[in-house]
């Protein structure tokens, strides 16, 4: 039988996902590639007002497209993040990729308050609580919610298969969701395996059987893209 090459699931939010997509096209990736959302970013319509803040704070590229845009400094959990609150109008900075970093990072720089967290209904982190413990004043505002949706036929078609399938995923959230759908499945037969963003995001899966699960080396879109790479060469 000749072999089939592996496909890569994305399951993030889909402009995301497309975004990706096309970055492993860049990275030379010839697999093929189906994207199945398994969580839609809905706005919350939260209003914000800043008639006293002096920054933001985003942990996400979801919070900044559900964001005012404004011309003030923000702390961005990476360089993705950061990247679209420049276009915004914002005068971002980027952390290395993740809440303790971000955290870190902010209180390096020790801006005056009063800072505003945008962030989604899950976040991680306790990001304002913890820069108001530490003297910079922060609220948080919940600008978007993470709804989970199912996978879609397609994608479940390819877990009922033989070859194999990589997922990446990108939080722990996404992690816990793609566990928990699996779990309702029967008769899946793909060999499946899982590029992880963080530690955290493995953790997430807890017991699902996977062929093995890969660590990006940093959590960086660029970096998930090179394991990604690494594993088809290997799979």
């Amino acid at each position: 039988m000749a072999h089939r090459p592996a496909t890569i699931l994305l399951t993030r939010p889909q402009a995301d996902a497309a975004r990706f997509a096309q970055r492993l096209r860049a990275h030379g990736v010839t697999a093929p590639i189906e994207i199945s959302p398994i969580v839609e970013i809905v706005p919350t319509g939260a209003h914000v007002d800043f008639t006293e803040t002096t920054g933001a704070v985003f942990s996400s590229r979801n919070g900044v497209a559900m964001a005012p845009a404004q011309d003030l400094p923000a702390w961005c959990v990476g360089a993705a993040t950061a990247e679209a609150a420049v276009a915004r109008g914002w005068q971002a900075v980027a952390a290395d990729g993740d809440a303790e970093a971000l955290y870190a990072r902010i209180l390096a720089d020790a801006p005056r308050g009063p800072l505003v967290h945008f962030r989604g209904t899950l976040s991680r982190g306790d990001l304002a609580a913890r820069l108001t413990s530490a003297g910079i004043k922060t609220q948080e505002t919940v600008v978007y919610d993470q709804v989970p949706v199912d996978l879609t036929e397609a994608a479940k078609s390819l877990l009922m298969r033989e070859n194999s399938l990589i997922v990446p995923l990108f939080s722990p959230n996404a992690a816990a969701v793609f566990s928990r759908q699996l779990r309702t499945l029967e008769g899946i037969a793909a060999p499946i395996h899982v590029v992880a963003i963080s530690a955290a995001t493995q953790e997430a899966l807890g017991d699902l059987p996977c062929e093995q699960v890969v660590l990006a080396a940093k959590k960086q879109a660029n970096a998930m893209a090179d394991a990604i790479t690494r594993l088809l060469d290997a799979v």
